[in-house]
């Protein structure tokens, strides 16, 4: 008897230690149950991408109460917020939706971690105000009903304007900026708060349901299925962090020479590149010395290295291991060995290691590029600036690369990221294009959709960055930001400039339109060259760079104009800007017949999350 009641008391202590630990989410999370979001959208098992998108912008409007209350922008640590995602997940299988879906759609919980380098080092409300100003256009346009759809096209249009503010401050986290732009509109902004109708669906994009009222029964039976999965689900939880640390502990000896084996059984045996081992990137780089150091970016910091022959390398180690996986490091290890073209920067070997004080590691090896990115460049003043003969010869070795990615590769390779810090120069200042990290297989003749959009923040082409819908002229896209880079010194971002002309694209087709293609030029270039070629080149780069993609040429169209093989077309019109009330009205509208929902953003923006 004594032994069955000690029995029942250390399951009535587990049961209350769960419990414990599922309160310690500071996040009401019970709006999930009784807010009037459409549910159809996950209840679909093929379109899993759609869903993503909709349970992103459904957890964001517990971040916004959460910022509201506390003045944080994320939660204060990895526990918390796995705490939160469990919670989530015990709220959504009440509504008979698939407990999978979390951890499928949020395979990291750290993207909701407080981190002081992100977004231009913003944690808290007191840090925004530092960073954009205690009035910004957001505290102006997005108080009250945002049901009203002009406002919210004015709450849109200032979502933009602080987000460009932000990206200028720090470039390599526009995704983040965005993110608190949100948090920050809907949280402190709007009185009505992120649990209004209007707030959650115009400012972080959420889909309603068709009712905007639940049964009470309905809600008495989630209510009563919550209970009995909060226990499951967390005791489930329970069970598989106790597997998961002794399933870590086990394959711990093994794993790096189980991935090491794979990488070279899928992808070395054709690509003619060297399985490198880390003692020899160690002995290259100084042991990957600061003062090796020759570049860094959001996936990655690349080190200047001397393999023992004395030839020289860019060695580059990947970040990210959490969400991307030896699938896509080997995917992206077989793109680059595919390249052979003198325009595109080849792979030299890779590296993948694992120990028990630094955990897995990757690394691509490349040929060293003396002199630097075409970014760095265009930074440099005086004597040593980029001459004119250099530059057309960068913007024509460039179109042979990407011509070569589109056209002589069977399916086609997309870019996704072609951008000044992309581009290297040798010794004899021929650019190659780099950093195939988000380049995509594509088929022939066919769209790609996509709601996961990757690239960089002023380069992405605008049916790409709205609907996730990439062809070979969204690189083109991208390719024409770079022309406009490189022949007029100006970053494709410039708050310095009046707000409406922040984007290289709307100065430089300002200026051409009004007869002034020549004020584009750099100033030291203008003397160097026959002003009409010049001209012919900037003229290429608003083609190439025009908002609607059947006005856009293809690389190899825009490579015959750049030299003079085929006449360039006149300059068509712009169409509205993305922020006009006449565009969201027909993005809404296309959208809708299309069956997608709208994604976490301010707007129709599909920033995808995921790269958080």
């Amino acid at each position: 008897m004594d032994k069955h009641l000690i029995l029942m008391s250390m399951f009535t202590i587990l049961i209350a230690g769960a419990s414990a630990a599922s309160s310690s989410c500071p996040m009401d999370l019970s709006y999930v149950e009784t807010f009037p979001w459409d549910t159809s959208t996950c209840r679909d098992p093929i379109d899993t991408q759609h869903c993503c998108q909709t349970l992103l912008s459904l957890f964001g409007i517990g971040l916004a109460q959460h910022l509201k209350e506390t003045s944080m922008f994320q939660l204060s640590n990895e526990n918390t917020s796995s705490t939160c995602l469990s919670d989530f997940k015990t709220m959504l299988s009440a509504l008979s939706l698939q407990p999978s879906l979390v951890p499928s759609c949020f395979q990291n919980s750290t993207q909701f971690v407080t981190n002081t380098s992100s977004c231009a080092g913003i944690v808290n409300i007191s840090d925004w105000k530092q960073k954009v100003g205690t009035l910004t256009p957001l505290d102006t346009s997005c108080n009250g009903d945002m049901k009203v759809q002009t406002r919210c096209s004015i709450c849109t249009d200032a979502g933009f304007k602080v987000t460009s503010q932000l990206t200028s401050i720090d470039p390599n986290n526009s995704t983040k900026c965005f993110y608190f732009s949100i948090l920050y509109a809907a949280a402190i902004v709007n009185e009505l708060g992120p649990t209004d109708i209007g707030t959650a669906s115009c400012i972080l994009g959420l889909p309603l349901s068709n009712s905007a009222t639940s049964n009470k029964k309905q809600v008495l039976k989630i209510v009563v299925g919550l209970i009995g999965a909060l226990v499951g689900v967390v005791l489930g939880f329970v069970l598989i962090i106790m597997y998961r640390k002794w399933d870590k502990r086990r394959k711990e000896d093994n794993i790096h020479r189980s991935i090491e084996n794979s990488v070279r059984a899928s992808v070395l045996p054709n690509a003619g590149a060297k399985w490198f081992h880390i003692s020899e990137l160690e002995r290259a780089t100084n042991k990957f010395s600061q003062k090796n150091m020759i570049g860094q970016g959001g996936d990655g910091v690349v080190y200047k290295g001397t393999l023992q022959d004395g030839t020289l390398v860019a060695v580059k180690e990947i970040f990210g291991l959490e969400t991307k996986g030896d699938e896509e490091f080997c995917y992206e290890v077989e793109i680059i060995s595919k390249i052979k073209h003198r325009n595109l920067v080849a792979l030299r070997g890779c590296c993948v290691t694992s120990d028990n004080s630094k955990g897995k590691r990757r690394f691509l090896v490349y040929d060293y590029m003396p002199n630097g990115s075409l970014s760095y460049q265009l930074s440099i003043a005086g004597a040593n600036r980029l001459t004119w003969p250099q530059r057309k010869n960068i913007i024509i070795d460039v179109a042979k690369g990407l011509s070569y990615l589109h056209y002589e590769i069977k399916p086609p390779i997309y870019h996704r990221d072609i951008k000044a810090t992309n581009i290297l120069l040798d010794s004899k200042m021929k650019a190659k294009v780099a950093d195939f990290g988000l380049a995509k297989q594509g088929s022939e003749g066919q769209s790609h959709l996509t709601t996961r959009v990757a690239g960089t923040y002023g380069y992405l082409a605008p049916e790409y960055a709205l609907y996730g819908q990439l062809t070979d002229k969204s690189d083109v896209y991208s390719f024409g930001i770079v022309i406009l880079e490189i022949m007029s010194g100006r970053k494709v971002l410039d708050s310095n400039m009046s707000s409406s002309l922040v984007l290289i694209t709307d100065w430089a087709w300002t200026l051409a339109k009004s007869g002034k293609t020549d004020e584009i030029l750099d100033e030291s270039i203008r003397e160097q060259g026959p002003e009409k070629i010049m001209e012919r080149f900037v003229l290429v780069g608003i083609l190439c760079a025009h908002a609607m993609v059947a006005l856009r040429p293809t690389v190899a169209e825009a490579l015959k104009m750049l030299e003079g093989d085929i006449d360039i077309p006149e300059l068509p019109d712009r169409p509205v800007p993305l922020g006009h009330e006449s565009f969201q009205s027909s993005l809404l509208a296309g959208m809708q017949r299309s069956g997608r929902s709208s994604p976490y953003t301010m707007s129709s923006y599909s920033t995808s999350m995921s790269t958080l």
